[in-house]
């Protein structure tokens, strides 16, 4: 396996992502799944995450830069856990989504390259943006209850599936129906989600436009 760079570091976030959803979709299909895999995977995330925007760091880029940020990581997620501070869970996912795209979009958009880790990451961002909005939804859904029709007021990760599902549906305005916002402040959250949404692809699509065309004059 080639290491972590500026060349393929959206891949393996992106395939980190990729493998979060769709182990929150077995955990929610085969109860007997233990949903700790969903918190286990968003751990691994954020480590992937953190060492590809990183790899030029060279403490980090050691053994054990990765080891102790692993265990900080886990450390972090387990006393979270323990104290019942499900929010300040929420939180600290939703930051960390918010710092990947901030980070991830200053390589993808600003570069001035097309190749293919820039697509890769294009993509990670489009996931990410739908990551970050789930975590938003997960805190109003835990914090007001019947914010949603069709989610119930449950622990953050056993709300996952349906949430992650939702998000990404209202990101591609496909707007199946059967989820649906009640609360203020969950309906302004999933129409601004549609909207940025639509407006990402359209700035993606004319930037890649915009360099293709620098580049051939």
């Amino acid at each position: 396996m080639n290491p972590v760079s500026e060349k393929n570091n959206f891949l393996y976030l992106t395939v980190g992502i990729v493998v979060l959803l769709m182990v929150g979709a077995i955990s929610d299909q085969f109860e007997g799944v233990a949903h700790q895999f969903i918190q286990a995977f968003s751990v691994i995330n954020i480590v992937v995450g953190i060492y590809g925007f990183r790899s030029n760091k060279m403490w980090f880029h050691s053994s054990v830069g990765v080891i102790a940020s692993v265990f900080v990581v886990v450390m972090v997620g387990i006393v979270l856990e323990l104290l019942h501070l499900y929010y300040l869970h929420l939180i600290f996912l939703f930051c960390f989504y918010i710092w990947a795209i901030r980070l991830a979009a200053k390589q993808v958009l600003f570069s001035g390259v097309v190749d293919v880790n820039e697509i890769v990451g294009a993509i990670c961002i489009y996931l990410l943006m739908g990551l970050a909005w789930a975590m938003m939804y997960l805190f109003i859904a835990q914090a007001i209850p019947g914010s949603f029709n069709g989610i119930e007021q449950l622990v953050w990760y056993d709300n996952f599936a349906n949430v992650a599902y939702y998000s990404f549906v209202t990101l591609t305005t496909l707007g199946y129906g059967d989820i649906s916002p009640v609360a203020p402040i969950a309906r302004f959250l999933v129409y601004m989600e549609a909207v940025v949404g639509v407006f990402y692809m359209a700035i993606l699509v004319a930037s890649l436009i915009g360099v293709s065309i620098n580049k051939r004059q």
